[in-house]
């Protein structure tokens, strides 16, 4: 494992924990598909910005095969994932919110598993059960519970369509990883503004609109290229490693960020999130293949 892979890997994860707290800070002046359309649009500028410092490209380019998948990451991965989160962000606390983001790794197992051809083994199963307890018990939060449950709802509707995101990811991993940051948040800021525009529904702030790009930029875009580095160097499962620890993270940096305290129900979640990760995580899928010669 090298230093430099997993300082990528470490700030990557760092970034975007950081974005959970601070996207509850401006959903109050920001509509959640206005401001999901902000974020990618910050990464894509930001991509843009890190394609020019480059130079030539040395990465193999996007090819007219790969719109397929392209798609699925715009739509559902980008679009509808992220406004999805938004909008349970914006009925959650910071630190639920932050921790209901753990589903993401166990759902994209799941996915593998049952469209994908992967393999799951018992210890996978019980990680995944312990993940998936814990959300629940999070939509039984003290408060309101309609409001409760329906942000744990919305937000593990969008951990489902990020790990649908992740699976169509792998058929894109030989490509240029900024191109593909590039065209990704670009396409899916523009299609998240499209609804608001033809709504005409009034303008918010400079100020909102500015954070929401820097945001962006930062949360988004450069944790996207950061994570595209560290799986080069790391490999899949260091890097998911890492990144595992950005809910954790988003978690605790919304208790100074939001002024928020955590619960006793939060100090019985984090713990059992955290093991069904430690043992999904360090699942190895190993059995005999048969191929033919090549």
């Amino acid at each position: 494992m090298t230093a430099r892979g997993t300082a990528a890997g470490l700030a990557a994860a760092a970034l975007f924990g950081a974005g959970v707290p601070l996207s509850k800070l401006l959903l109050p002046s920001l509509h959640p598909l206005v401001l999901s359309a902000l974020l990618y649009l910050g990464a894509g500028l930001a991509a843009t910005a890190a394609r020019a410092l480059r130079g030539l490209p040395t990465e193999a380019p996007l090819r007219r095969s790969d719109l397929p998948a392209l798609l699925g990451l715009i739509l559902v991965g980008g679009l509808l994932g992220t406004t999805l989160m938004l909008y349970g962000l914006f009925r959650l606390s910071g630190v639920a919110g932050a921790l209901l983001l753990n589903l993401e790794t166990p759902f994209t197992v799941l996915l593998a598993v049952l469209f994908f051809r992967d393999h799951l083994g018992l210890r996978s199963g019980l990680a995944a059960a312990l993940v998936l307890a814990g959300a629940i018990l999070l939509s039984f939060e003290p408060g309101e519970l309609r409001a409760s449950l329906a942000g744990v709802l919305a937000i593990s509707a969008a951990c489902l369509c990020w790990a649908l995101d992740n699976n169509l990811s792998q058929r894109l991993s030989a490509r240029d990883p900024l191109q593909v940051v590039q065209v990704k948040a670009l396409a899916v800021g523009v299609f998240a503004l499209a609804w608001p525009v033809l709504a005409r529904a009034p303008l918010p702030r400079v100020a909102p609109i500015a954070a929401g790009l820097g945001l962006g930029a930062l949360s988004y875009g450069a944790s996207m290229i950061l994570n595209f580095r560290a799986l080069r160097e790391l490999g899949a499962a260091r890097q998911a490693t890492l990144f595992a620890t950005a809910p954790f993270l988003g978690a605790l940096l919304s208790i100074p960020i939001l002024g928020e305290q955590p619960r006793p129900l939060h100090a019985l979640v984090a713990p059992l999130m955290a093991i069904g990760l430690w043992l999904l995580l360090r699942e190895r899928h190993g059995h005999t293949h048969t191929h033919e010669a090549l």
